[in-house]
């Protein structure tokens, strides 16, 4: 079944269940070292964002090579693209 752009994961399963471990060994470890548990945090968050913005930097370069090879991009391919960026930046901006 494929989902709505609007509520399609943002990360592949695998990568997101992979932050999801991490984060609650970040959480589980802050009784004992709430400085370190912080910067874990700090640093898992920053890991998930360079990860989004590998995605749609891959994205869009997928697109960008179609066009400087004149290949025609299907405009539904484009408004799937662009229904992407929205329901990104949607959710930024309600985060």
């Amino acid at each position: 079944m494929k989902q709505e752009p609007d509520t399609a994961p943002l990360l592949e399963a695998k990568q997101a269940e992979d932050l999801r471990l991490q984060w609650q060994e970040i959480q589980q470890g802050f009784v004992d070292d709430p400085q370190s548990s912080v910067r874990a945090a700090d640093g898992l968050v920053a890991e998930a964002m360079q990860l989004l913005a590998t995605t749609f930097a891959d994205h869009k370069h997928g697109l960008e090579g179609q066009w400087h090879r004149g290949e025609e991009v299907a405009t539904e391919d484009l408004r799937l693209a662009l229904q992407q960026y929205r329901s990104f930046f949607d959710r930024l901006l309600s985060a």
